[in-house]
């Protein structure tokens, strides 16, 4: 394992920051090297301090966590990142180690295991606990993983998360509401969904992935 390892911490939220440095410094192996509470702050961080890695939250007021991992892996290649999250979704799990993340941490977690990923992936490791690895193994690959739906159709359903009537999703579209409903009906046919509630519910999900620019991907990937 690298001694002295440098690491920047990315958190909007203050208190999370101070945890999780005063944890990583008491290991006597690592010095936080800048903490930045948004993508665009690590970005400039990271060029000026150069981390050996990033623990990041999934969750960012600017943008997403996984398009933080994005970002680094096309401009810093050689830095990696570790990601810290409240979701066991197995999309979101599997989707963040296909962009590029080194480790998937869960914020419930004991401290010793973001230390234990840490030191993994200054290995030249990946980490990823037993009991994600067990839902992963066990978890049958969500509805949108098995069918695609097309760009119009993944546009409805971003509006339904985002609270649009159907009216108004015609109106947004530019076409008739007998269209957005049969687009609504193809989705939830698709996806294998009940009645609205269940869309609804569904849609919200949708559109978390589609904030981190995966929206069409993430519906037509085999997971």
């Amino acid at each position: 394992m690298t001694s002295n390892l440098r690491v920047l911490l990315v958190d909007d939220h203050p208190f999370v920051l101070d945890g999780v440095r005063l944890r990583l410094e008491a290991t006597g192996e690592m010095t936080v090297v800048g903490e930045a509470s948004n993508v665009e702050d690590a970005v400039v961080l990271a060029e000026q301090r150069r981390p050996d890695l990033v623990v990041s939250d999934i969750h960012m007021p600017d943008a997403n966590g996984l398009q933080l991992a994005t970002r680094f892996a096309e401009r810093f290649p050689s830095i990696r990142v570790v990601a810290l999250s409240m979701h066991k979704d197995p999309e979101y799990v599997r989707r963040a180690f296909a962009l590029g993340v080194a480790a998937y941490v869960l914020k419930e977690a004991p401290a010793h295991e973001l230390v234990t990923a840490i030191r993994t992936v200054a290995a030249g490791g990946t980490y990823l606990n037993t009991e994600l690895q067990a839902f992963l193994q066990t978890d049958e690959p969500p509805p949108s993983s098995r069918r695609t739906l097309t760009p119009k159709e993944a546009t409805v359903l971003k509006l339904v998360a985002e609270g649009y009537s159907n009216k108004e999703i015609a109106e947004r579209l530019g076409t008739s509401v007998r269209t957005v409903e049969t687009h609504r009906l193809h989705v939830r046919r698709k996806l294998q969904v009940g009645g609205r509630a269940e869309l609804v519910k569904y849609a919200v999900h949708f559109s978390d992935l589609h904030a981190i620019g995966l929206a069409d991907e993430a519906l037509a990937a085999d997971c």
